[in-house]
């Protein structure tokens, strides 16, 4: 079947993960691609053709979720190797490593004002951070077992979690409580989402369903059955209308949430997708998955009236049944068991001239100042005040990163080093890292112990000064007892 000119398209994609692509998150501005991958690096991608890619060397076990700040002066990530990394995303790769959860670190979430970081882990909570003085600020404690994925609300208010005890959590963030709570009998959510009015949450399920929960009723509004795999992640965009969704059965799909039918079904990747997401604006929309292959698509559908899509995708299909939902939020829950057709696109089949983009990679070794639940972080001066905004990391800043030139560098990563300057080899990288750790432990070290140490040399400069003038000759006292 031709594609139409309100079909999705996919442009490119990005080769240079060793491994699967965990994450995938664009920057505000639309130019840049962050992604993490089994590989244990984050990479960063230029849209701009030709442009080479920073490949950020720190964590030690696979990233799992990566995502840049809203203000796009940040990116921050989690690992398997129990940490959250913040990067400037730039050539010089500065990082601060945050310490809290005892189990590896499966999301992270960003509030929409940047002044607070959500986690979710295999240690059964969610840790919250305070981006501005970064320091750890409380933990919710009451999913049973592995939580997958926590997301802030469109407002900050609430938080909403998964896990792998079949429940969905509504968190209140300011009496830090769980006030309400989704099961499901079947199975899990691998990830879970607010819609862009934080009036519903998107469930992706390992029992192959999408879910839509419209949070103010409780009620589930409507039930997707589309895919014949796991549905590992799912994407709003940005108007709220469509929402997308990646699956183990290697395909991505679209759903018109107004008219609560599946409109597209994208065949783009070999295996598994792990993740895929839309940009800020709407327009572009990137998966990943057990490829190792970044795509990056072109959604064309969205500068038309749904009602429109599926007027022309009428004639071009024959669906057994007229829509049904006039309305995101219906009175009773509809299940929908895929048995309509829907458009499907193959790239591979139809896009003859699509652009490969393999651009020159450069590792960036990362040198990182670590923060711990007991670490207290020294507030920012008077100078640090005019910063606020950014909400940057004190032992990130330099004489460079002023407030206009900090947003500048971010959003203008063209500026790259020239060919001359190398990257560095991995076993490098691996031996520096554990010298700084080893140097940090030592420093950590004789910092609390500089009393004690300070006591011992005392002691032995009087031992040898009393040696020395009695000639090492001392009587011990005569027993007065007979």
């Amino acid at each position: 079947m031709a594609s139409a000119p309100e079909d999705p398209v996919l442009e490119r994609y990005f080769k240079g993960h060793k491994a699967a692509i965990t994450s995938v998150d664009f920057s505000p501005n639309g130019k840049q691609l962050a992604t993490a991958s089994w590989d244990t690096f984050l990479m960063l991608w230029n849209c701009k053709p030709q442009a080479r890619a920073f490949r950020y060397v720190g964590h030690k076990d696979v990233v799992t979720s990566v995502q840049f700040s809203p203000l796009g002066n940040l990116l921050a990530s989690a690992s398997r190797d129990r940490t959250i990394r913040l990067w400037i995303p730039d050539k010089r790769g500065k990082s601060s490593e945050f310490k809290a959860h005892t189990a590896p670190v499966r999301s992270i979430d960003f509030s929409a004002d940047g002044q607070f970081l959500a986690t979710a882990s295999e240690d059964k909570s969610i840790k919250v951070w305070n981006m501005y003085r970064q320091r750890f600020l409380y933990s919710l404690y009451r999913h049973t077992h592995w939580v997958r994925c926590a997301k802030f609300s469109p407002d900050g208010r609430l938080i909403v979690s998964c896990s792998e005890d079949k429940t969905i959590k509504i968190w209140d963030t300011t009496n830090k409580q769980c006030v309400n709570n989704f099961s499901d009998s079947v199975g899990f959510a691998n990830f879970v989402g607010f819609n862009p009015t934080g009036t519903c949450i998107a469930s992706a399920g390992s029992d192959h369903t999408v879910k839509i929960w419209d949070i103010r009723v409780n009620k589930l509004l409507q039930h997707y059955q589309v895919h014949s795999g796991g549905v590992n992640c799912v994407s709003f965009h940005p108007s709220g209308n469509y929402l997308i969704t990646a699956s183990s059965d290697g395909t991505l799909k679209i759903l018109d949430l107004l008219e609560g039918r599946l409109i597209y079904t994208l065949q783009g990747h070999t295996g598994p997708v792990f993740t895929v997401s839309f940009s800020k604006g709407g327009d572009l929309f990137s998966s990943g998955g057990a490829d190792a292959q970044v795509l990056l698509w072109r959604t064309n559908f969205d500068g038309l009236n749904c009602k429109d899509i599926i007027k022309r995708n009428l004639k071009r299909l024959h669906f057994d049944s007229s829509p049904h939902l006039v309305d995101i939020y219906p009175r009773t829950p509809h299940p929908h068991e895929g048995k309509m057709e829907t458009v499907e696109i193959n790239p591979k089949l139809e896009v003859i001239d699509l652009q490969t983009s393999s651009p020159p990679v450069m590792d960036i070794l990362s040198f990182d100042s670590t923060t711990t639940t007991d670490t207290t972080v020294r507030t920012l001066a008077d100078k640090g005040e005019e910063i606020n905004s950014y909400f940057l990391n004190p032992s990130l800043l330099s004489s460079e990163c002023s407030p206009t030139t900090s947003k500048k560098k971010t959003e203008d990563t063209s500026d790259f080093p020239s060919e001359s300057q190398r990257s560095i080899p991995l076993a490098v990288t691996d031996a520096l890292e554990h010298i700084m750790e080893q140097l940090s432990v030592l420093t950590q070290l004789l910092h609390r112990n500089h009393l004690i140490l300070f006591s011992s040399l005392l002691y032995v400069i009087i031992t040898w000064t009393v040696l020395k003038h009695t000639d090492g000759q001392f009587s011990s006292p005569q027993n007065p007892l007979p």
